[in-house]
């Protein structure tokens, strides 16, 4: 039977938890660590192994995968801790939502330092990471694929190679751009059904079933009732945060900005997501976003 790889897990947060568990659950052995004790109780009370510190996280493993809030915290903590503590040939599995430039300069530190290197930003939000059905975007060697997909087919349900490094975290930009733009348009036809008198039933009988069909409208739908596991049934209780999508879409203007991309939409759903996080609106779900729009305060 081949041995699964060793993992340093770092990044215990609303989506890392639940990763790091689905991966010990598979039988993977797991040395995890966060910056915050709560994170590291909460790992321990689900049976995972801990450690004190990234440096003890990174050593004597095969894999280094991180999950942190930005790209600042990646790049720092491969410089400071993990890539001079790590075996060399580590394979480090970057699955944060980062900038493009950002996952291609920490491949970049990664190989220098005699490693290996892939970015796996996903999808799914929480309830995708509590299954193990998200949506891995990678960038990596193709040699490294079959590795990186039987851990990744544990924490997810579809792995898609999108190309070198840094191609994951492009990928993963462009959808959430989209994502962005369509939760904004569904919210909106949403708040012109309810003034012309249609009931948010009738509306989303329609449009679930015909042109304008989409994930916002029949998985995440903003209006409370056709969905029942929307947040809209659930006082829009974040599976991913306004907070998390302006962060998002604000990496897709810059990469809008950097290649010179007519992009008026998604720069404007990157404005709108930033004001209504600024609002008080960041701890809600990005489908939150139709009660700004209902009224007026965009």
């Amino acid at each position: 039977m081949k041995t699964k790889p060793r993992i340093g897990f770092l990044g215990l947060g609303h989506m890392g938890l639940p990763m790091a568990r689905n991966l010990h659950t598979a039988g993977y052995d797991i040395k995890a660590f966060d910056v915050l004790p709560a994170a590291l109780a909460a790992a321990e009370a689900q049976g995972i192994a801990t450690v004190a510190t990234a440096s003890e996280a990174a050593s004597d493993v095969q894999i280094v995968l991180t999950m942190f809030p930005s790209g600042k915290h990646v790049l720092d903590a491969y410089r400071e801790h993990l890539l001079a503590t790590a075996t060399p040939g580590t394979l480090f599995l970057e699955c944060s939502t980062i900038d493009v430039a950002q996952a291609r300069e920490a491949a970049e530190l990664a190989l220098a330092a005699g490693h290996r290197s892939a970015d796996a930003p996903v999808s799914g939000g929480v309830v995708g990471a509590e299954a193990g059905t998200l949506t891995f975007m990678v960038g990596a060697e193709p040699e490294d694929m079959n590795e990186l997909s039987e851990v990744l087919e544990v924490m997810g349900r579809r792995i898609v190679h999108c190309g070198g490094h840094g191609a994951g975290q492009a990928a993963k930009v462009c959808n959430n751009m989209l994502l962005g733009i369509s939760m904004i348009g569904a919210s909106e036809a949403f708040v012109l059904g309810e003034r012309l008198g249609l009931t948010h039933q009738a509306l989303f009988d329609v449009i679930s079933s015909a042109s304008g069909q989409c994930w916002s409208v029949t998985t995440n739908c903003p209006v409370p009732g056709p969905v029942p596991s929307s947040p809209a049934n659930h006082e829009y209780q974040p599976g991913f945060a306004a907070a998390l999508m302006s962060k998002d879409l604000g990496l897709a203007s810059n990469a809008v900005e950097l290649t010179q991309t007519d992009a008026n939409l998604g720069v404007r759903a990157a404005e709108l997501y930033r004001k209504f996080s600024e609002s008080g609106g960041a701890s809600a779900d990005f489908s939150a976003i139709i009660n700004a729009i209902r009224d007026g305060s965009l």
